[in-house]
């Protein structure tokens, strides 16, 4: 990216601009929110409850929300601040789900050690030794909490915003997706959440945040990614009638066969996240490849075998890929490899998206400004992982709105990360947004800062 190409954001904040907005945080109240809205059950496909508390909070500090979703028990919550000039829109978006198991025992029980299903973090958070506990926390609704406090920092701090900052909670981020008997509207991931808000919600937005933890980075790269069904086939031969080839390879029950398929897909995946590492000013996305599971046979109709046996292989996608490449890349290999008889789909398929670089540069400028005043530095670009997974600005960059990811401490975050983030998150909002037209601070143009990070 070019010398001056970061921003400048559409309106200048100050100095006076962070005292006010610092004076209106109440860091006492905003850790009881993240607790109380992180302590819902909330993974996916049960973001119900979890979705009525931000409606009632959005409701009881003025913020008009309203419901919009693919099913009652699903939907996303949308509230407004500002809107009272002419102005940018900016839209804020995190989701109600968190990474859960399913909580079904008789799947679960093939994919956790007890142990790892007994981790109280799968549901609680609590604060301990200074710092944040809980997987709905980190992913997603402490960066939530932030944005929603940012809002009320604003309010209460007397600011009113000429453009429109939208606050939506959405369900389905984390997944799932629809599969084999798993299917039907029960299962919808990212169909129901930021993607149905964006036809659905009656949301204008010119710019969007995914609110998520990032280390205070910042990064507008998203990967996508497929889902490859692996289908090996054979023949089933009742076992009094078996005879054992020297080679697994030439085994009739696929099963056999898997030894050579993982090898390969192995030696696929590390070669594919080498050759497909993807670099641009906005991130660097290094998509990888593992295998999500393994179906053959049926346990109890045993006698002889099975005829087929499915890998199920998850790759990650980056803005310049197709599943149609990866998929002519994978036929390869199964040939080259003497696989056997093979047969391979793509049952899941989202494409990675980028935002123009000119596009989004006044919002990257009034992070950037905001990250100045509340930390003290310019903004850094995110770290590679925060760039190589699906986030759901790729939902708006998808759909031609400039947006970006950015938030606190992922891992372990402190009540004075959640601080700096409500302030960064309501600075950015006052520079995008600009103040009220009633307002003499509102329409200073904005500095253009010459060490640009992104440069």
């Amino acid at each position: 990216m070019a010398d001056g190409f970061l921003g400048p954001a559409p309106y200048a904040v100050t100095e006076a601009d962070r005292a006010a907005i610092a004076a209106a945080i109440d860091a006492d109240e905003l850790v009881k929110l993240a607790l109380d809205l992180g302590n819902i059950p909330s993974f996916a496909g049960h973001e119900t409850e979890a979705a009525a508390f931000v409606y009632d909070w959005m409701k009881a500090e003025g913020f008009n929300p309203r419901k919009v979703g693919a099913t009652p028990e699903r939907p996303n919550v949308i509230g407004t601040f500002g809107g009272a000039g002419v102005g940018k829109n900016l839209l804020f978006t995190a989701h109600l789900d968190t990474e859960a198991p399913t909580w079904v025992p008789e799947l679960d029980a093939y994919k956790f050690r007890p142990e790892t299903l007994d981790n109280p973090e799968w549901t609680k958070c609590w604060i301990e030794d200074g710092r944040f506990h809980g997987y709905p926390i980190a992913n997603d609704r402490g960066p939530m909490s932030c944005f929603l406090m940012a809002a009320k920092a604003l309010k209460r701090a007397g600011y009113n915003l000429s453009g429109k900052m939208y606050l939506t909670a959405c369900p389905g981020e984390i997944g799932p997706e629809p599969m084999e008997e798993h299917s039907g509207i029960a299962y919808l991931g990212k169909d129901i959440g930021a993607h149905y808000l964006f036809h659905h919600g009656g949301v204008a937005p010119d710019y969007a945040i995914a609110a998520e933890g990032c280390d205070f980075g910042l990064t507008w790269v998203g990967c996508g990614y497929a889902v490859f069904r692996i289908k090996m086939l054979g023949e089933a031969i009742f076992t009094p009638l078996l005879t054992h080839p020297e080679n697994p390879a030439d085994h009739p029950n696929p099963i056999y066969r898997l030894g050579g398929m993982v090898a390969a897909l192995n030696r696929w995946g590390r070669a594919y996240e080498v050759e497909n590492r993807y670099e641009s000013a906005g991130g660097t996305a290094v998509p990888k490849a593992q295998i999500a599971a393994i179906r053959g046979g049926v346990p109890y109709a045993f006698g002889a075998g099975t005829e087929v046996c499915c890998l199920y292989l998850e790759v990650g996608m980056t803005p310049r890929q197709t599943p149609a490449e990866i998929l002519h890349s994978l036929e390869k290999l199964a040939r080259d490899e003497g696989l056997g008889e093979v047969e391979i789909e793509p049952v899941v398929a989202r494409n990675g998206f980028e935002a123009d670089a000119a596009a989004v540069a006044p919002l990257v400028g009034a992070v950037d400004a905001a990250t100045r005043l509340g930390l003290g530095r310019p903004v850094e670009r995110a770290n590679p992982v925060y760039s190589s997974m699906w986030r759901d600005q790729n939902v708006f960059n998808m759909q031609r709105i400039p947006a970006i990811t950015t938030g606190f401490t992922r891992w372990r975050p402190t009540p004075k990360d959640f601080v700096d983030s409500v302030l960064i998150y309501a600075l950015t909002a006052l520079a995008v947004c600009g103040h009220s037209p009633s307002s003499a601070e509102g329409h200073r143009p904005a500095p253009v800062y010459g060490d640009n990070p992104f440069a």
